[in-house]
């Protein structure tokens, strides 16, 4: 009969540890690689930032909400990042356009903005989208003129806005003093430049058969508009008796 040698207790434990450490590939009580749910602030992956940030106000996928579609190929060309980037972090005063950059009140770190702007980019550009046409400027470049700004909106806005921008048979008020409350002079450059395709609104080209708008006729009828703005927007409120 074969005597076997009998082991230590500490022998038996560390033998038993180092197979069940082998076998599992992970300490007993540890998590699992890839469990570990991300923090806030760790998450950098385009769908989730900008589901959670951005799709409330520019609709799922880009497509428009209450405020501009980010997915429009033409506004992805004319704006640059810089201007899109400043943007998402530090908001537009005095508009429903909120800063997200931690810096500035937010909750987005500096990694998870450039995720969003070069996410956009990345998805929804179109380097074809001008077709070749040479756009106005983004921003402005020279003072606009009120009176100049009339007439053009006469040429290529009444047909759709109506007089005076009070609303017509193919688009809204523009001049109704809540909406210019909440609408910058650079958001309503960005909308008479690229648009509203999700609403049917045209670009800059096309508004007038054969006739694009220029520079400056863009610039003299986001004039005219903001001059349509009051200090006290809603008003007179209803009072009771």
């Amino acid at each position: 009969m074969t005597h076997v040698p009998r082991l230590p207790a500490s022998a038996i434990l560390v033998t038993t540890l180092a197979v069940l450490f082998v076998s599992c590939g992970t300490p007993p009580g540890q998590p699992r690689a890839g469990s570990i749910a991300l923090a806030p602030n760790e998450v950098v992956e385009f769908d989730a930032l900008y589901a959670n940030n951005c799709a409330g106000c520019h609709g799922d996928n880009g497509r428009g909400g209450p405020a501009i579609a980010l997915a429009n190929p033409v506004y992805l060309t004319v704006v640059d990042e810089r201007s899109m980037r400043a943007i998402i972090a530090d908001g537009v005063r005095g508009t429903s356009m909120p800063a997200f950059a931690e810096r500035a009140g937010g909750m987005l770190t500096e990694k998870q903005i450039d995720a969003i702007v070069s996410g956009m980019q990345s998805r929804w550009s179109d380097p074809g989208a001008l077709d070749g046409a040479n756009p106005p400027s983004y921003a402005a470049t020279s003072a606009g003129d009120i009176h100049r700004g009339e007439a053009v909106y006469q040429t290529f806005c009444q047909s759709c806005h109506g007089p005076d921008g009070r609303g017509g048979p193919k688009g809204s008020a523009i001049t109704n003093d809540s909406f210019l409350a909440l609408a910058s002079d650079q958001y309503l450059r960005t909308i008479v430049i690229a648009g509203r395709p999700e609403l049917g609104a045209s670009d800059w080209r096309g508004y007038l058969a054969g006739r694009a708008m220029s520079d400056q006729e863009v610039t003299d009828v986001v004039s005219w508009l903001a001059s349509h703005r009051v200090a006290a927007p809603g008003q007179p409120y209803l009072t009771q008796r």
